[in-house]
């Protein structure tokens, strides 16, 4: 068996076969920080809340860690910044590890394969990805796994264009950064990152209206409509300004960097946008109409975007560990050539 595995930095998804389809894990890739207590403790094994005890601490991680937060009037706390490991967090790596570790479960075989996302370096940022793409290969593999990084642009075209022969262009739209590749054939043709995402859009409108960014985050997953029509000055007005303007950033960004040269003539080029930061009702139609409006060298055929955008990253790392997976059994199975 093969599982993928999307590393964000708003949250951890796990994908694996299950029957005929596929078993998604998910845990929020954060954490907050409580005064320990016995009674403190207790609760909260009781209620099956993850966390860890390191020294007078205790974490509440993942999924709680919001809840937690938004009771104690906390800020949550991430393992990771702009799309990899925060270096400003000492706690980063033990708790990215542990929250690995809940979505993925044990190997069910020595070496299992397992295709984890990794962003591209950023156009417009010095950041380089190469530590944190190591540091996950390198955790992973003590996990039992016999890891293998994925470009988490190239993931979305593995998950969503099998129909178009892995041609096209695929936009993922993290908390942290911005994912995007152009694929020809399965091959692909350009891939960088923009150091902009969900957290710099929750960020500015936390700003604009003096309002805790986790309380923004808490808005804009619950049933928020990219429609345009609340009221200027609140918090979904604000949020409304901030992604449009992040939409203009991202695809102006994509027209620089296309080049003709890429591209095959008169090719039609289907655009899928995913990713948890392009829930939103109103995503869709709001990128198609920006990238309509730019010019770029090749035709689009349409925009689309899958019914769980979050959860395209994570299948199309799958799709690529069982492809190299049944690869690698094919060749194993060959016979032997002739010494004769």
């Amino acid at each position: 068996m093969a599982k993928g595995l999307d590393v964000g930095t708003m949250n951890i998804l796990s994908a694996e076969p299950e029957d005929d389809g596929t078993k998604f894990v998910q845990q929020r890739n954060s954490f907050v920080e409580i005064e320990y207590s016995d009674m403190a403790e207790q609760m909260l094994s009781r209620s099956q809340v993850l966390h860890i005890r390191k020294e007078d601490k205790v974490y509440v991680v993942g999924d709680d860690a919001l809840n937690f937060a938004n009771i104690f009037n906390k800020e949550t706390r991430r393992p990771m910044e702009v799309g990899i490991l925060s270096s400003d967090e000492s706690s980063a790596i033990p708790m990215i590890k542990l929250i690995t570790e809940q979505v993925t479960g044990n190997p069910s075989a020595p070496d299992e394969k397992l295709f984890f996302s990794s962003p591209a370096d950023p156009i417009d940022s010095d950041v380089s990805t190469l530590y944190h793409q190591k540091t996950l290969e390198s955790m992973i593999s003590d996990m039992g796994y016999d890891p293998e990084p994925i470009n988490e642009g190239m993931a979305v075209i593995y998950s969503e264009l099998a129909d178009n022969n892995f041609t096209g262009l695929g936009v993922s739209f993290g908390a942290g950064m911005t994912n995007i590749c152009l694929s020809y054939y399965a091959v692909p043709v350009m891939k960088f990152s923009v150091a902009r995402g969900g957290d710099w859009v929750d960020q500015q409108a936390a700003q604009a209206t003096g309002t805790p960014v986790d309380k923004i985050t808490s808005i804009k997953e619950d049933d928020f409509t990219l429609d345009f029509t609340t009221d200027v000055g609140g918090v979904e007005g604000a949020l409304s300004i901030y992604y449009e303007n992040m939409l203009n950033y991202v695809i102006n960004r994509i027209a620089e960097e296309v080049d003709e040269e890429d591209v095959e003539e008169n090719l039609d080029v289907p655009v899928v946008v995913t990713g948890g930061t392009s829930n939103p009702d109103g995503f869709e139609e709001l990128f198609d109409k920006h990238l309509r409006d730019v010019s770029i060298p090749f035709s689009i055929s349409d925009v689309q975007s899958p019914d769980d955008p979050l959860y395209s990253v994570a299948r199309g790392a799958l799709v690529a560990a069982r492809s190299e997976e049944e690869s690698d059994s094919s060749t194993v199975s060959q016979p032997s050539p002739s010494s004769e």
